[in-house]
């Protein structure tokens, strides 16, 4: 027996959440993301790593990206089930140990990075 969440889950779900591809924390990714500015809307490209995962499969799964901007570090979450996400791209598969990469905020130059996992470059 499905709830009446379960049903409108299924039906005003995005259904662009198949075809993102599989990434993880830790993982530099492209983000196309649709702007609208007055009456019209554009496709602005938003390039980080991912931090954090939450609840990729549930209705208000999101994760979140953060990027070093004039030398200030800016996060930004992103929902699953957005209708404003075009497309995703991975541009580097990361090796991270943890699920959630917080530690990150604190350091700056060469300590923030996240090695290549070179197993799953490959893929």
């Amino acid at each position: 027996m499905s709830t009446l969440v379960d049903i409108v889950n299924q039906k005003y779900a995005s259904q662009t959440l198949a075809s993102l591809p599989d990434f993880k924390p830790g993982d530099t990714i492209n983000v196309h993301y649709t702007i609208k500015e007055g009456g019209k809307s554009r496709v602005q490209e938003y390039t980080g790593i991912c931090i954090a995962i939450k609840a990729k499969n549930n209705m208000n799964g999101h994760f979140r990206v953060r990027k070093i901007s004039a030398n200030i570090g800016v996060e930004r979450v992103f929902p699953f089930h957005s209708p404003n996400i075009a497309k995703i791209e991975i541009i580097n598969r990361g090796n991270a140990a943890r699920a959630k990469l917080y530690y990150l905020r604190d350091r700056v130059g060469k300590s923030a990075r996240v090695g290549t996992d070179y197993d799953r470059s490959a893929e």
